[in-house]
């Protein structure tokens, strides 16, 4: 059935107009993205099968190739295109709505929530650090490299001099893991200890290091991987 057959009330369209944006399902809001469907399927299908081919998740949707995308019924490098859009304003907006909270950090959590929006969905790692004051308020926050689906790097050298240039005396480390696990690597742990290390010789601290996933975190201090700050 062509979305124009349906009831004034069951257009996505007219629906978000006149009952508001929230009114509407995951699949309405990926209609009105996608504007038009098939001969076969309408907007609305097309936009609950992309849906149901990520598990129901919006995280899984926005880290969807456009190629996966475009081997989907009905999906075509306009479709796709406006999908990923979409979902790139969105993850601008939380970072903009997310920046530079005017408290001082105390928390883990406070770190996840600051971080998640820019993080959640991508799919590939990335490495962020967070400078702050000696309140611990948020001088800054930067990715620091971007790495491959399973890896990034930290360059200590490098941290340590732009902590220098920042004059912050204490920095949060913050990486995400597209895998869903948030459990520290090997080389995460060796990784973090020799960047502790190195922060330590120029009276730097590393507070945390956060490893975020789409729904869940770990931190190295609230775990006690090792003494932040030790040589």
């Amino acid at each position: 059935m062509k979305i124009g057959e349906l009831c004034l009330d069951e257009r996505p369209r007219e629906k978000l107009v006149e009952k508001g944006a929230e009114a509407l399902s995951n699949a309405e809001l990926l209609a009105i993205l996608l504007r038009s469907g098939t001969s076969k399927m309408n907007a609305l299908e097309v936009g609950r099968n992309l849906l149901n081919t990520s598990g129901g998740s919006l995280a899984n949707l926005s880290a969807m190739s456009i190629e996966r995308m475009l081997s989907l019924p009905g999906m075509g490098i306009a479709k796709a295109a406006s999908v990923v859009a979409a979902f790139e304003l969105g993850r601008r907006f939380a970072y903009g709505k997310a920046a530079m909270p005017k408290i001082a950090i105390k928390s883990s959590s406070q770190v996840y929530a600051v971080m998640s929006p820019v993080l959640k969905g991508l799919d590939h790692e990335e490495c962020w650090i967070l400078y702050l004051n000696r309140a611990h308020y948020i001088l800054c926050r930067e990715r620091f490299s971007s790495g491959g689906l399973s890896s990034t790097s930290i360059d200590v050298m490098a941290i340590c001099s732009r902590a220098l240039e920042m004059r912050s005396p204490c920095i949060i480390l913050v990486h995400n893991h597209p895998s869903a696990n948030p459990l520290p690597s090997a080389s995460d742990t060796a990784a973090t200890e020799e960047l502790s290390r190195a922060l330590h010789q120029v009276k730097i601290e590393i507070l945390d290091h956060l490893i975020v996933s789409d729904d869940s975190y770990f931190s190295f201090a609230e775990n006690k991987v090792f003494e932040m700050g030790e040589q």
